[in-house]
């Protein structure tokens, strides 16, 4: 049993989880076959403002060993778009409910323990309680293909058959998604005995498509 603790960020965060980032930029470099945010996307000012904005509308959250920062997830309603504004899933995949994740990273002084795998399924039952969503969505860095593996380890499929539109540039066009419910035949981790969450504002993330839960029905390691 760890005492992890999963909060919600805020505009003070945003040098933690800079920090993050670059230390997992420094070691895909040095330890992986993969250029993954070797520069920042789009550029410097707009990856800064990017999370800067999660932050904002409270969509990122930090785990916490104390005050030491050990992870961030962030989970949005809204659909990932490139630079253009052009949203990276497909028009026929739009319609359905889901939950889409991005910047799930574990500090690499606590690899190795399950944290990413928990954070993925704190997730996905927020997806079901709170959003009423079936999917769990995430776009992973084209060229990764270490960590395409990796989600598939956490019960994500590859979408194959998107036929993905030329994107501005956009670097991460691996689409994975999971059921937000896991089949009873999977073993699940149960993030509990990593962290407990507090209190935070999920409606920080704005339902874009599905006004209401009710209407979204009826439409690392």
């Amino acid at each position: 049993m760890y005492s992890f603790a999963l909060r919600q960020g805020t505009l003070e965060d945003t040098e933690e989880v800079h920090e993050l980032v670059r230390e997992a930029a420094d070691w895909l470099r040095t330890s992986k076959d993969t250029d993954q945010w070797a520069e920042p996307w789009p550029d410097q000012a707009g990856h800064r403002d990017r999370i800067r904005n999660d932050l904002n509308k409270g969509k990122t959250w930090l785990l916490r060993d104390g005050p030491a920062v050990a992870g961030t997830i962030t989970i949005d309603t809204e659909e990932p778009v490139d630079a253009d504004e052009q949203p990276v899933w497909p028009a026929h995949k739009s319609p359905e409910p889901a939950l889409y994740v991005r910047r799930v990273i574990v500090g690499r002084r606590y690899s190795g323990i399950g944290l990413g795998a928990a954070m993925l399924d704190w997730a996905a039952e927020v997806a079901t309680k709170e959003y009423r969503a079936t999917l769990l969505r995430i776009d992973v860095w084209t060229t990764n293909a270490g960590l395409h593996t990796y989600y598939e380890g956490q019960f994500f499929a590859r979408r194959h058959e998107t036929d993905l539109p030329e994107l501005t540039g956009y670097p991460a066009q691996a689409l994975f998604e999971r059921p937000a419910v896991a089949p009873e035949a999977v073993q699940k981790t149960d993030y509990r005995n990593f962290f407990h969450v507090e209190p935070g504002e999920h409606s920080h993330c704005r339902l874009s498509r599905f006004s209401t839960p009710s209407a979204a029905w009826s439409l690392l390691n």
